[in-house]
């Protein structure tokens, strides 16, 4: 397992279900996580659909992950994730983590980090 991931929004890829079953090419676990996407979210997506190597890789990333404002952002800026932004809490962000408090906790912890330093 590579090292802790972190997203430019604060997940975790690394812990990813998406991430992690792409790197081991397991297809069960992939489509284990298209049916939960299917009853968490009411979206249909298809085991290879829901492939992702992370935020940080060109290659292929789960859909809604491709299409990341937050990741668009960030990337563009040159930024290791939000938390090394000047404008962090900015709306876009602060919309995510509204629905992501583990990314919110992720972000707040590299920030504290990064303002006592």
């Amino acid at each position: 397992m590579p090292d802790r991931i972190i997203a430019y929004c604060g997940l975790v890829c690394s812990e990813c279900p998406s991430y992690t079953a792409t790197l081991a090419n397991d297809m069960a676990a992939l489509q284990k996580v298209a049916e939960d996407a299917r009853e968490q979210f009411g979206v249909t997506l298809t085991a290879e659909e829901c492939m992702c190597e992370g935020c940080f890789s060109s290659g292929r990333k789960i859909g809604y992950c491709s299409q990341c404002q937050i990741r668009a952002c960030a990337s563009t800026i040159g930024i290791a994730n939000c938390a090394h932004c000047a404008d962090y809490g900015c709306p876009t962000l602060a919309t995510f983590l509204e629905q992501a408090p583990s990314a919110k906790a992720t972000l707040d912890a590299i920030r504290a980090t990064l303002m006592a330093g």
